[in-house]
């Protein structure tokens, strides 16, 4: 069969002919691959600031945001048949007994860093015309979200990161309402993290680099979040506009943006921080503020990475509402759909909001 894969040492990004994987275990489940998405990670795969082949191969097939179609069931698998739309989780636990997280099922807080993640670290990604995977790292999706089930992985980072959010603010019982979010940043990561804080009932606003008009500040429009520039509003006049805001959520990457953020977090208020710097960037950061502004307003910042089983049951659910209150708009994040052996290509492209990677003859 035909998979995407970089090579190691080189980096270089090849469409190879591998062996086409079969069922070795009766709880497994094997799958044609339907989409894949390409992301920020699989452009620093590229650059080789992630990436890691699994022991004893010189390649890592790509790809880690998946929908596909299953072909075959093992003897014990329940609830899949032939024919059901599936989505697979990315992160597998590290074998080790004192880890608490991977051993209570929540591989996504590993605290060993010996976890494996398809298509990323260790174990090879979905970017291939089919795949086999335990059906305990499989989620069903409805039919209805086969245009748009592949944005679940990216959703699952806000789902966790709003999970979150609960946790910590259960320490203000007489906040009534969520109140307003910032989120940073207008790629697909951010619209999604929008799209998910206003079905929670935050008043979303969208800060990001691009001024308008631009396709990324027509999508947030579209769903009822006003889309700022900051080449246009500066951070203090952002906060002048906006006042206090009670979540931001950060979908950059971009260190500077992210801190000088803070200055827009009100009282008792959560920054999440969700990207990984791609890029070097000055930061001159003012140690004594920025802890006095943690301390003295009681706010939490927090990083979170991957996501968990109930994650992605809530994204999935999730898309199925945001499909109904915001029609066509889930659609319109994906920008445009390539063959495989345009990878390489769609990893470096400039524009757009999500492109995918389509293993059908027609996309659908």
């Amino acid at each position: 069969m035909k998979a995407v894969a970089i090579m190691f040492p080189s980096r270089e990004v090849r469409v190879l002919d591998v062996p086409e994987p079969k069922l070795h275990s009766p709880t497994q489940v094997k799958v044609r691959t339907l989409e894949v998405g390409v992301c920020g990670t699989d452009q620093d795969i590229l650059k080789g600031h992630h990436g890691e082949a699994p022991r004893g191969e010189d390649h890592l097939i790509l790809g880690h945001e998946c929908l596909g179609e299953v072909m075959e069931v093992g003897a014990h698998v329940q609830g899949l048949k032939p024919g059901d739309l599936v989505v697979p989780r990315v992160r597998r636990p590290c074998p080790h007994a004192h880890c608490p997280a991977c051993r209570h099922g929540h591989p996504d807080f590993c605290v060993t860093g010996d976890y494996t993640e398809r298509g990323i670290k260790g174990a090879h990604g979905f970017c291939s015309e089919h795949f086999v995977e335990d059906a305990a790292y499989l989620h069903k999706a409805e039919d209805s979200l086969r245009g748009v089930a592949v944005l679940t992985e990216p959703l699952t980072i806000a789902e966790k990161g709003l999970r979150e959010v609960a946790h910590i603010q259960s320490r203000l019982p007489w906040k009534l309402s969520p109140g307003k979010a910032l989120v940073l940043g207008a790629g697909p990561v951010a619209q999604l993290g929008a799209m998910a804080l206003m079905r929670a009932g935050f008043d979303v606003t969208v800060y990001s680099r691009s001024p308008k008009p631009n396709e990324k500040a027509a999508a947030a429009e579209a769903m009822g979040a006003p889309y700022i520039s900051s080449k246009e509003v500066t951070v203090e006049a952002l906060k002048k506009q906006l006042g206090g805001v009670d979540v931001i959520y950060e979908a950059t990457g971009a260190s500077k943006v992210a801190f000088d953020s803070l200055q827009v977090l009100g009282e008792n208020g959560v920054l999440i921080f969700t990207g990984v710097p791609g890029r070097e960037e000055p930061l001159e950061l003012q140690g004594d503020q920025v802890m006095g502004q943690l301390v003295l307003g009681n706010r939490v910042m927090f990083g979170t990475v991957n996501a968990s089983d109930g994650d992605f049951r809530e994204a999935l659910e999730d898309l199925a509402r945001f499909r109904a209150k915001w029609p066509g708009r889930l659609e319109a994040l994906i920008t445009q759909r390539h063959p495989p052996s345009e990878f390489a290509k769609v990893v470096e492209a400039k524009g757009g909001i999500k492109h995918v990677i389509s293993f059908q003859e027609h996309a659908r």
